[in-house]
């Protein structure tokens, strides 16, 4: 009945949204009795941006912005059919950007 393994790949610019939605895989993975791998925390990639404060004087006078994106890697092995149909019907929150290969 085992299909192999189950890879979810989690991305967000929210660092607390990102660990409510693993924390909310997991226990669903778990429940329905499922193995599972991590989250592990992939490097966050941050973004800078410098913008000129002036468009005609003061030059030297800018600001900076930037933007992270937090990545989180969850394996599930040995999923059930159970486990991926709870999978299927899991309300997430937005602003999570989810990517699941079989």
């Amino acid at each position: 009945m085992s299909k192999g393994r189950i890879r979810v790949k989690l991305k967000s610019y929210d660092g607390r949204v990102i660990d409510g939605t693993c924390q909310l895989i997991l226990d669903t993975a778990i429940r329905t009795g499922a193995k599972v791998i991590g989250p592990v925390p992939l490097p966050t990639d941050r973004k800078i941006f410098s913008v000129k404060r002036s468009p005609f004087t003061d030059k030297d006078s800018q600001e900076h912005f930037q933007i992270k994106v937090h990545h989180r890697l969850i394996d599930i092995l040995e999923p059930t059919e159970k486990t991926i149909d709870s999978l299927m019907h899991l309300d997430l929150p937005a602003g999570v950007d989810i990517e699941v290969k079989m």
